[in-house]
C-alpha cells in the first residue's frame, strides 16, 4: 500500500500478486464528491470504446478471460438501456485487470494500464500528472531496493571470513580488544584491494560524509567484495602471507569488475605501494 499525490489528490497505489493496482475510486473524487465516484466509473465502464480496452488487455495479459461473455458485453455496449457494473463485469468474464476491494481501503482498483486509461476519464492533464507521479513512485521503490540488496550483498560472505580469522589468524588467549584489531586489519585488506585505501584513510578523505567505505560501494563492487571474502577466507586458511593475499586480490577485483562493467578500471583499482 503507497499513495501518491495527483493535483492535490491522494491516490492509493495497491500491491497484490506482484501488481500494482491504482484506486479508481480516488481518481474519480478528484473529479466528483465521494457520493458521485462509483457513478463515474459505471458511466466510464458503459461505453463501447472502454468495453474493446478492458475485453483486449485481458485477452493479452488474462488466460482465464470469458471471449465470450466479453463479446456479449461489447455488443450492448454503447444501447440505451445497457447497464453494467464493475462487479457484473469481473464476475461473469473472470476479469483480473480490475479488483474490488472492501474495508478500510475499500474502492475499485485497476492495473496501471487500465487506470491510466481512466485518467482520460478525468483530465488529459490528471491522467500525464497520475503517469509521472507512479513512475516517480516506483523509481524510489527501485532505489530503496537497491540500496537493500547492497546491504545484504555486503553480509553474504560475513561469517565465512570472520571464522576463517578467527581459525587461523588469532592465537588463543588474547583480548577482545586484540581480536578486534585482527578483524579489522582484514577488512583493510579487502579495502585496500578493491578501493585503494584503508577505512580510516577513506574517512580522513570525506570527513562530511557519514557511513563507512562500502556504505557508498556500487552494486558491483560490493558483488566483488562478498566474492573477496570468500576467496581471502580460503587464502588465509592456506597460509598464504597477508603481503601476497592483498595483491591476489586486488588481481581479482580488476578481472572481476571488468567483466561486470567492462575495461577502463585498472588505474583506478591498483593497490597503491604493492
Amino acid at each position: 500500500m503507497a499513495k501518491i499525490n495527483v493535483q492535490n489528490q491522494e491516490i492509493t497505489v495497491l500491491s497484490q500478486n506482484s501488481l500494482d493496482y491504482i484506486s479508481l475510486t480516488d481518481m474519480a473524487n478528484s473529479k466528483h464528491s465521494k457520493s458521485r465516484a462509483a457513478d463515474i466509473i459505471k458511466n466510464w465502464i458503459r461505453t463501447r470504446y472502454t468495453i474493446e480496452f478492458l475485453g483486449t488487455w485481458e485477452i493479452i495479459h488474462n488466460p482465464d478471460f470469458k471471449v465470450v461473455e466479453f463479446d456479449h458485453f461489447k455488443m450492448q455496449a454503447g444501447l440505451p438501456n445497457f447497464v453494467m457494473s464493475i462487479s457484473d463485469w469481473i464476475d461473469r468474464t473472470h476479469a483480473k485487470g480490475i479488483i474490488v476491494k472492501k474495508g478500510r481501503y475499500g474502492g475499485t482498483y485497476a492495473f496501471k494500464d487500465i487506470a491510466f486509461e481512466f485518467g482520460t476519464a478525468i483530465s488529459v492533464s490528471f491522467k500525464l500528472y497520475l503517469i509521472s507521479e507512479f513512475q516517480r513512485l516506483k523509481e524510489g521503490e527501485q532505489n530503496q531496493l537497491g540500496w537493500s540488496a547492497k546491504r545484504e550483498l555486503s553480509k553474504i560472505n560475513y561469517h565465512i571470513h570472520t571464522n576463517a580469522i578467527k581459525s587461523h589468524l588469532i592465537p588463543g588467549k588474547i583480548t577482545s580488544s586484540q581480536a578486534s584489531a585482527i578483524y579489522a586489519e582484514e577488512a583493510d585488506v579487502l579495502n585496500v584491494a578493491m578501493f585503494g585505501m584503508t577505512a580510516q584513510q577513506w574517512r580522513d578523505s570525506n570527513p562530511t560524509l557519514k557511513g563507512n567505505i562500502r556504505d557508498y560501494a556500487t552494486i558491483n563492487e560490493l558483488i566483488c567484495l562478498s566474492n573477496m571474502e570468500n576467496i581471502n577466507s580460503v587464502l588465509i586458511s592456506d597460509g598464504i602471507p597477508q603481503c601476497e593475499r592483498i595483491v591476489k586480490l586486488n588481481q581479482i577485483a580488476i578481472k572481476q569488475l571488468q567483466v561486470l562493467e567492462g575495461s577502463g578500471r585498472k588505474s583506478l583499482l591498483t593497490v597503491q605501494g604493492v
